[in-house]
C-alpha cells in the first residue's frame, strides 16, 4: 500500500509544471504581449532620456542583446551583438549603436565557456513542446558550439532580451570597430532608468498624440523628495500600460487601483524610459517597503523561528490578496530589544535567497498538475546591502538566477534583477502569484576566505556552479528543451548546483595544502572557526541533497565541472531523468518542502533571516487568488487544521529509507548488546524464555526468517515508528519528540494483546503475559532510541527482526504460540 502511494506521488511529479499542456497547438503568452507596442524595446528610443533629477539608469551598461545571423554562428565562437542603450559617462559615443559583446580572455572564463557549450539539435519532445506555446530557442536549431551567451541572445524568438552589464566591462577596438569585453555574464533586467514615486490617482494625458486614447493606465504621480524626505517632490504623469488577457485568461498585471495598494504607502520603485511620445512608460514596479532593511515584524528563538517557516509563513495566503511583511526570523532570543538592536544589516551586508512562489486560484484558477497539489517554483538569488540613489536609505538589491525549464511566458533560465523577475509587469510573479523570499545572512557562507593568498568564495563559487546550470538549462544540453520531470527540475537543479559548490569547496581545500597548514596553525582565529562552521554546514546540506546516502551519477558529473579537478576536461555533465534518480534526491523533488527545510538548516546553524511575503500585489484583479504552495497532496487536510495527513506519511516514510553508516551500525550493534544484557536475564529469571532451538528444516526456517521480516519487522516499525514520530532530522523540539516517543511506545505495547484478540489468535495467552508485554516495551523503547539517533527505518527493522527470529527459534517462542494456538 505504502509502494503504492510512492509510487502514485512520484508519477504525478512527472506533470509537475503550474501550467498544463495541452494537446493542440497554441499561441504562447509571450507571443500575445510582444504584439502590444509597449512591450516592444522600439517604443522607447534610446535618445530620450528622462529627468536625471527624478530618474537614475539602472546600471552603468544596459542594452539589447541581439543573436548573429547564421552565417556569423558558423564561426563556433561564443560572441553576439549589443545595441548600447545606456553606457557611462566615457562612452556615451556607444549609445544607439550595435558593438560585439564577447569574453574577456581569461582561462577560467573560457573553462566555464567550454563547459556549457552545446551542438543544439532539437528532439521530437522538444518540438512537440513548442507546438504547444513554449518557448524554445528555435534559432539556435542545428547550431553548432552555442555557448552561454548566443544561448542567452538567442532564447526567445526576437532579439528584445535587455541586459545590463556589469562596472568590470571594457571597451576595446577590433579592426576599428568598437568592442565590448566582460567577464561575468549579462543580467537581464527590465527598463533603462527606475524613480521613487507615489501613485496618487488616474489621470488623463494633456499631450495631443495621446487625446483620443484611453486614459485608464495614466497616472498622476509625485516624485521622492530628498531634500524632505516626503513624496512632495516634482508631480508627474507617468503611464503603467494594461496588459492584455493571455492564454490563462487573465493578464499578468493590472494598474486597476494600483493607488489604493497597501503595498505603496511607502512608494513605489518604476522601471522604465521614456516612450515615442515623451511620457515615462512603466515596464515594471517594485514596493519600497518589501527592499528596506527593517522589517516590519521579528520573531526570535529557534523554535519560534522554526515554526514560523514550517508552519506560518503561508498561513492566511488568501485573506492576505494584495498585501506584503516582512519579518525577521532570529535564532537567538534578544529580549525586548527593538527592531534596530535586532537586524544588523550593514552596507555591503550579502544574503543567500530562497524564492518560492504559490499558485493562482479564484475563478480564473491554473490548472493543477498534480491533484491536491500546488507545485510551485524554487529558485536560489543573491541579495546585496546597498544605500538607496534616492532615499540614502539602506536597502536590498536582488539578483535571481532562475533555474527555470521551457516555458510559454518567456521566462530565460538566467540571471534576473527583481524588476525583471517579479516586478516585470508583461511576465512578472508579483500580481499573479503569493511570493515568499528568505534572505539567509550567515557570515561563514557569505563571506569570504583569505589563507594567507589563497582565497575561497563560497558565494561566488555557488554562482558560478548556478551559471553552469542555467546556461545548460537554456539549450537543454543540446536537445533544445528543459523538461520537467521529478528528478530534473527548478529544485533538484538548483540543488544540483548547490551539491557541486559544496565539492568543489571540499576539493580545493583538499587539494590546497597551504589552506590545511593554515587552518592548523591558527585553531582559535575567527576566520578558522567561522570556516569550521561552514564544514558543518555543508554536511548537513548534503544530507538534505542525498538524503538516501546515495549520491546520483549526473550530480557527480557537474561536480567534476569547475569544481578544482574538472576544469579544462571534456567530459560534459548530463541530466538522469528517471523516477530511481528523482527518489534518492526526493527531498528536493518539491519546491515548497526544500525551500522550508533549507531555511531550516540554516536557522538551526544560527544563520539570520529576513523573510520577505507578498500576496498578488499591484493592481487588482477579481478573478484570481494567491494559493500557498504545499508538498505533495497537501490540500488533503484534516478538517478544521493544518494538517496533511498523507503528505506526512509520505515525507517520513521516504525520510526512514537512509541507509545507515557505520556509526549507525555501530548504535544497532550496541542496542542489541543492552536489549540482551536486559531481556535475557529477566526472561529467564521469570521462566520466560529457555533454550529450546525449534526442530523444523532449513525451509520452514527459511521461510519463518522472511516472513518475521515483512511482519512484525518492518510493518510494526513502520506504523509504530516512522509513521507516529517525526523524522529525526525534523525535530524542532526534542521534548515534544520525547512525548510523542512514549505515545507510540504505549500504543506499541497496547497494540499485541489488541492483535492477539483479533487478527492474531496465536497469540493468546503469551501477547496477555506480563513477561512479555516487558519485553516487548524495552524493544519498543531500544527501537526509539535507535530510530532517533540513525533515522533509518533499516536498522530498526534489524533490531526488531533479530530479537524476534532469535526468540522464536531459539528460546522458544515458536513453541509458546504453537502451544497457544493448539
Amino acid at each position: 500500500m505504502f509502494l503504492l502511494l510512492l509510487f502514485v506521488a512520484l508519477v504525478g511529479v512527472l506533470r509537475f509544471s503550474p501550467r498544463q499542456a495541452q494537446l493542440v497547438e497554441r499561441n504562447s503568452n509571450y507571443a500575445i504581449h510582444i504584439q502590444q507596442d509597449f512591450n516592444q524595446p522600439s517604443f522607447y528610443p534610446v535618445t530620450k532620456i528622462p529627468s536625471a533629477n527624478l530618474y537614475k539608469p539602472i546600471a552603468d551598461w544596459v542594452g539589447r542583446l541581439i543573436l548573429p545571423t547564421k552565417q556569423q554562428l558558423a564561426d563556433n565562437l561564443d560572441w553576439v551583438w549589443l545595441e548600447v542603450q545606456h553606457a557611462p559617462p566615457t562612452a556615451q559615443s556607444l549609445v544607439g549603436k550595435i558593438v560585439r559583446l564577447e569574453w574577456k580572455k581569461n582561462q577560467d572564463l573560457l573553462a566555464y565557456v567550454q563547459a556549457v557549450t552545446r551542438d543544439v539539435n532539437f528532439n521530437a519532445e522538444v518540438i512537440k513542446s513548442q507546438k504547444q506555446g513554449n518557448i524554445h530557442p528555435f534559432r539556435l536549431d542545428e547550431v553548432r558550439q552555442v555557448g552561454a551567451l548566443r544561448s542567452l541572445a538567442g532564447a526567445n524568438f526576437r532579439d528584445d532580451t535587455i541586459v545590463a552589464l556589469d562596472s568590470h566591462t571594457i571597451v576595446t577596438q577590433s579592426q576599428e570597430k568598437p568592442l565590448l569585453q566582460i567577464e561575468r555574464e549579462p543580467i537581464l533586467v527590465t527598463g533603462r532608468f527606475y524613480g521613487l514615486v507615489k501613485i496618487i490617482k488616474p489621470d488623463r494625458p494633456t499631450f495631443s498624440s495621446t487625446k483620443n486614447q484611453k486614459g485608464s493606465d495614466y497616472f498622476l504621480v509625485q516624485h521622492y523628495n530628498p531634500t524632505s524626505k516626503k513624496f512632495d517632490g516634482v508631480s508627474e504623469i507617468i503611464r503603467i500600460p494594461q496588459q492584455v488577457i493571455d492564454t490563462r485568461n487573465f493578464a499578468p498585471s493590472s494598474p486597476q487601483q494600483i493607488e489604493k495598494s497597501p503595498a505603496g504607502n511607502e512608494g513605489w520603485y518604476i522601471y522604465g524610459a521614456e516612450d515615442i511620445n515623451d511620457v515615462f512608460t512603466v515596464e515594471a514596479i517594485a514596493p519600497r517597503s518589501l527592499f528596506r532593511t527593517q522589517p516590519n515584524q521579528n520573531i526570535t528563538g529557534k523554535e519560534s523561528a522554526l515554526n514560523y517557516i514550517t508552519t506560518a509563513n503561508w498561513q492566511n495566503t488568501e485573506k492576505n490578496k494584495g498585501q506584503l511583511n516582512t519579518l525577521l526570523l532570529n535564532p537567538v532570543e534578544t529580549g525586548n530589544l527593538p527592531n534596530q538592536s535586532i537586524s544588523k544589516w550593514q552596507e555591503g551586508d550579502k544574503a543567500i535567497l530562497l524564492h518560492l512562489f504559490g499558485g493562482i486560484g479564484g475563478r480564473k484558477a491554473e490548472t493543477l498538475g498534480i491533484p491536491y497539489t500546488v507545485t510551485g517554483h524554487f529558485a536560489f538569488g543573491i541579495a546585496e546591502v546597498v544605500r538607496d540613489e534616492f532615499t540614502n536609505e539602506l536597502r536590498f538589491e536582488t539578483k535571481y538566477h532562475q533555474i527555470y525549464a521551457h516555458n510559454p511566458d518567456g521566462i530565460i533560465a538566467a540571471t534576473h534583477t527583481w524588476a525583471d523577475y517579479m516586478g516585470n509587469l508583461q511576465r512578472g510573479w508579483l500580481a499573479t502569484r503569493p511570493v515568499s523570499d528568505i534572505l539567509i545572512k550567515f557570515d561563514p557562507v557569505t563571506q569570504d576566505y583569505d589563507f594567507d593568498g589563497v582565497k575561497l568564495s563560497p558565494l561566488d563559487q555557488f554562482q558560478q556552479q548556478l551559471h553552469v546550470t542555467m546556461a545548460r538549462y537554456r539549450v537543454g544540453d543540446g536537445t533544445g528543451g528543459a523538461m520537467v520531470s521529478p528528478a530534473t527540475s527548478c529544485i533538484q537543479d538548483s540543488s544540483q548546483a548547490l551539491y557541486a559548490a559544496i565539492q568543489a569547496i571540499r576539493n580545493q581545500v583538499v587539494a590546497s595544502p597551504q589552506i590545511q597548514t593554515w587552518l592548523k596553525a591558527n585553531p582559535n582565529h575567527p576566520q578558522t572557526l567561522r570556516f569550521q562552521q561552514l564544514i558543518k554546514l555543508g554536511e548537513a546540506l548534503e544530507k538534505q541533497l542525498a538524503p538516501l546516502g546515495i549520491v546520483r551519477a549526473d550530480w557527480h558529473s557537474q561536480a567534476s565541472i569547475l569544481a578544482g579537478t574538472g576544469i579544462g576536461k571534456t567530459t560534459k555533465p548530463f541530466q538522469d531523468r528517471s523516477i530511481w534518480a528523482g527518489l534518492t534526491t526526493w527531498r528536493t523533488i518539491m519546491p515548497r518542502q526544500a525551500h522550508d527545510e533549507l531555511a531550516a538548516i540554516f536557522l538551526k546553524h544560527g544563520a539570520m533571516m529576513q523573510v520577505w511575503r507578498t500576496n498578488q500585489v499591484g493592481g487588482w484583479q477579481a478573478d484570481i487568488t494567491p494559493i500557498a504552495p504545499t508538498v505533495v497532496f497537501g490540500q488533503i487536510q484534516i478538517p478544521f487544521t493544518n494538517i496533511s495527513p498523507l503528505s506526512i506519511l509520505l515525507n517520513r516514510f521516504l525520510a526512514s529509507l537512509v541507509i545507515p553508516r557505520f556509526q549507525d551500525w555501530l548504535a544497532v550493534v550496541l542496542l542489541l548488546v543492552i536489549y540482551s544484557a536486559i531481556a535475557i536475564p529477566i526472561g529467564f529469571k521469570f521462566k520466560f524464555l529457555q533454550i529450546q532451538i525449534w526442530s523444523a528444516n532449513w525451509i520452514d526456517k527459511s521461510f519463518l526468517i522472511l516472513r518475521c521480516l515483512f511482519m512484525p519487522a518492518i510493518l510494526e516499525e513502520l506504523v509504530f515508528r516512522v509513521f507516529l514520530l517525526p523524522h529525526p532530522t525534523e525535530i524542532i523540539n526534542w521534548f515534544n519528540w520525547v512525548l510523542s516517543g512514549l505515545v507510540s511506545l504505549l500504543l506499541f505495547i497496547a497494540y499485541h494483546p489488541l492483535n492477539a484478540m483479533t487478527f492474531f489468535k496465536k497469540g493468546l495467552p503469551t501477547f496477555f503475559n506480563l513477561v512479555f508485554l516487558g519485553l516487548a516495551a524495552l524493544l519498543g523503547l531500544i527501537c526509539t532510541v535507535a530510530y532517533a539517533v540513525t533515522g533509518s527505518l533499516w536498522a530498526i527493522v534489524l533490531i526488531h527482526w533479530a530479537v524476534v527470529v532469535v526468540w522464536l527459534i531459539v528460546f522458544g517462542g515458536i513453541g509458546k504460540l504453537t502451544d497457544s494456538s493448539s
